[in-house]
């Protein structure tokens, strides 16, 4: 269990530091346009797709409570942070990071900018692995044999 409590708090520090890292460049005034991809700031009040922006104010203390209820749930369910330890540290990195970024500077920073063929709402890379996260815990799902009762 340390084992993998020191693998989480690894992975969970190193991609914390690289997603941080990665936005001060764009607040900093980085920027590339692309044909299919553009990398500019962009500054999201609300969450995926910029939803309950209404709920500005509010939104990093409902994350950070959701983060909390998943920390207890953890504690109480080690046998979920066992299977799950990977996607979890993961998930934990990119949420927190988003949610430094509302105290911060008010809002979530993200940079990536798709629009070949369409536009696609602009995100970062605490969303793409927060995403790959939800994608390991899938896939530890589907792999799983089916248990007949």
């Amino acid at each position: 269990m340390l084992k993998k409590v020191l693998i989480v708090s690894i992975i969970f520090v190193s991609l914390f530091i690289i997603d941080q890292y990665i936005k001060i460049l764009f607040v900093d005034g980085y920027e590339k346009e692309g044909s299919c991809i553009s990398l500019v700031l962009a500054y999201n009040h609300g969450v995926a797709f910029s939803m309950f922006a209404f709920l500005q104010e509010y939104l990093k203390y409902i994350q950070l409570s959701i983060i909390g209820a998943g920390v207890v749930y953890l504690i109480k369910k080690k046998n979920i942070f066992q299977q799950y330890y990977i996607p979890i540290a993961l998930l934990f990195a990119g949420g927190f990071s988003n949610i430094v970024d509302r105290f911060h500077y008010g809002a979530v920073v993200d940079y990536i900018y798709w629009h070949c063929g369409f536009d696609f709402a602009i995100f970062n890379f605490a969303d793409m692995i927060i995403d790959l996260s939800i994608v390991i815990i899938l896939w530890i799902q589907f792999k799983r044999p089916l248990h007949h009762e």
